[in-house]
């Protein structure tokens, strides 16, 4: 269905646990409690959002979390929403942790896709960065999708003083594994907000003198709001620009946390209680509340002016 503005929503971006096997500093860090099970939407409940959400138009689901596949069942999951009528595709975004475990079936199981989180190649900034000592793990991961069939893509946010220096590193490392490397801005939400933001302008300069002038490339790579470029030696790198590049004329996405609440923009508070109605079987105020959500979505968010952004959940409650 199309929103108020007049963009398509086609695009559910789906949360299914707020626990995570990582302690990202902008996201999760040490100390952050767990929210009872007892909130957290069934698999069941996750289904039949879904199901509605098809009716109304949605046709791609990406699963997250916290981290999705600390949570039993997930590659289950996977399967349940490929065989509803309506949704085209299933992905997920993952931090590569568990990934070699669970590809093969979450492959066979119909996901298409997986976003790994990769901010750096050291072992001993990652596990700064992380809280863990993984990386090992986290490679492992990344090679063992694409072996069993799946794209694999790379998410890296930068940090000034921290990885800022190591985006050419990662994007050789990107090309030398034959996936493309995403570069995201540091969004303002949670603790994120306590981090100084790499520019994406500054870093597609950086690029550019290493690598030579970018070419946009437009190529679908994806269903989200990323901007792609070819570079000289033929391969592509994106670019999340959240703060330095507004991309909301084109956004075509809603977001469910695990607990059941729908949100339109990440940007803000807003949104609506799914769980509630589910819980005693009122599909339709379910449906209507979707519907509602959907179609009123906020023309813009307001990243760069902080004062104005009303969310304050971590991004683990909330949904990478």
């Amino acid at each position: 269905m199309r929103d108020d503005y007049g963009r398509e929503i086609d695009y559910l971006r789906l949360s299914i646990t707020d626990r995570c096997n990582l302690r990202c500093q902008y996201c999760l860090p040490e100390g952050c409690d767990w929210l009872p099970m007892e909130r957290i939407l069934t698999y069941e409940e996750i289904e039949q959002i879904c199901t509605i959400g098809a009716g109304l138009g949605i046709r791609k689901v990406k699963l997250t979390g916290g981290e999705p596949l600390v949570r039993l069942g997930c590659a289950d999951l996977v399967k349940r929403l490929c065989a509803i009528e309506g949704i085209e595709q299933v992905t997920l975004t993952t931090n590569g942790v568990l990934l070699a475990e669970y590809a093969e079936a979450l492959r066979e199981n119909g996901l298409t896709a997986v976003n790994v989180s990769l901010d750096t190649l050291d072992r001993e900034k990652y596990t700064q960065i992380t809280g863990r000592d993984r990386l090992p793990s986290v490679l492992k991961g990344i090679r063992a999708a694409k072996e069993a069939g799946l794209t694999v893509k790379l998410n890296a946010v930068l940090q000034r003083g921290v990885n800022q220096g190591e985006w050419a590193e990662l994007l050789n490392f990107a090309l030398s594994e034959g996936v493309v490397l995403r570069f995201i801005e540091m969004m303002p939400i949670g603790h994120g907000a306590e981090f100084q933001t790499v520019s994406n302008q500054w870093l597609q300069e950086q690029i550019a003198q290493r690598y030579g002038i970018l070419t946009p490339d437009n190529m679908v790579h994806g269903n989200g709001p990323a901007v792609y470029y070819t570079m000289q030696n033929g391969g592509s790198v994106g670019f999340i620009s959240a703060i330095h590049g507004r991309f909301c004329a084109q956004c075509n996405r809603v977001r469910l946390t695990a607990t059941g609440f729908l949100k339109a923009c990440l940007c803000y508070e807003d949104g609506a209680d799914l769980r509630e109605p589910l819980r005693r079987d009122d599909l339709l105020t379910a449906e209507q509340r979707m519907k509602s959500v959907m179609r009123k979505k906020p023309e813009q968010h307001c990243f760069e002016r902080y004062q104005d952004i009303t969310e304050r959940h971590e991004m683990s409650k909330i949904g990478g």
